[in-house]
């Protein structure tokens, strides 16, 4: 199997990976609060790669690098966490495929932090897809914000809190790209782990875990595989192909979590909700995610 054809499924499994996952997500917020969801996949994160870390001897040492890189990792996780934490707190709010939809803003928000931040060049190909991105989010919520607003199933505090929880994500990528200079990506990830193990646990309250369902059990097991499978699929997509083009496949994330919160209704339809949308909302769905797919792409060929 060619690099191609591996960096295609790879990155397909990322982008189904991140897809369904508030879906399954959302299954879980009857019996526990979003501290504690992430701190379990935090935890079971961490003890996976602790083996691979301890294996391949890569444990990170103290002097390895400056206290002003120890200082932005501490940071930088801080900035994953509440990516994490939002991502689920969003759900009491909005459906799953709202969720996913408004993500879509990382993206965008990373390539302007790195023209302001690293002095990236921004492509007539990257401006035109954002420019799209923009003019979809426009589209889309010119619809769902009234819609959002008279739902009795639907809060706008669940927008804002997935805006914040793509700024947080973008700030985090930003922050990686310095930190992957004095540490593997082993290592990095090792140490995010286990930082953010470290500042969860108190705000957690793992006694709620002994009140989970035997599915509700399979499906939080499935959460934190899905942390180990989505973000190593993702890094290894990396590694082997070129990175616009996985970029591109993962924009297509939301396609999952559309049709999986559609799956779910039919299975459990006390527990979620099918977003209330018209053809103009849909048109402005889809090119969000071609805009984020052309931004992507863009990188490479730009001039």
């Amino acid at each position: 199997m060619n690099k191609a054809v591996q960096g295609f499924l790879l990155a397909s499994t990322t982008a189904l990976m991140w897809g369904v996952l508030p879906v399954f997500l959302k299954f879980l917020l009857s019996a526990l609060d979003a501290y504690t969801v992430t701190a379990v996949r935090f935890v079971f994160a961490f003890g996976f790669v602790s083996v691979g870390v301890v294996f391949c001897r890569d444990v990170p040492r103290l002097k390895q690098a400056k206290p002003i890189v120890w200082y932005l990792l501490v940071l930088s996780t801080l900035f994953l966490l509440l990516n994490y934490v939002t991502n689920v707190i969003a759900l009491e709010y909005i459906s799953p495929a709202t969720v996913q939809l408004i993500l879509q803003l990382a993206p965008f928000i990373l390539l302007v932090g790195g023209v302001v931040f690293y002095k990236e060049h921004f492509s007539a190909w990257q401006m035109f897809g954002a420019v799209l991105l923009l003019v979809g989010l426009l589209l889309f919520f010119n619809q769902r914000i009234p819609v959002i607003l008279s739902s009795s199933l639907e809060s706008i505090e669940g927008v804002f809190i997935v805006v914040l929880s793509a700024t947080a994500w973008a700030l985090y990528a930003l922050a990686q790209k310095r930190l992957l200079i004095a540490f593997t990506s082993r290592q990095l990830t090792f140490l995010i782990y286990l930082i953010g193990a470290v500042l969860l646990t108190p705000l957690s309250t793992f006694s709620s875990l002994q009140n989970l369902s035997y599915w509700q059990w399979w499906v939080l097991l499935f959460c934190c595989v899905n942390t180990i499978v989505g973000y190593g699929a993702f890094t290894r997509a990396m590694h082997i192909w070129e990175a616009s083009k996985v970029s591109a496949i993962v924009a297509v994330a939301p396609v999952f979590t559309y049709f999986a919160n559609k799956l779910a209704i039919v299975i459990a339809p006390d527990v979620y909700f099918d977003a209330e949308m018209d053809l103009l909302a849909y048109f402005g769905a889809g090119m969000i995610i071609l805009g984020a797919i052309i931004a992507s792409i863009g990188k490479r060929h730009g001039a």
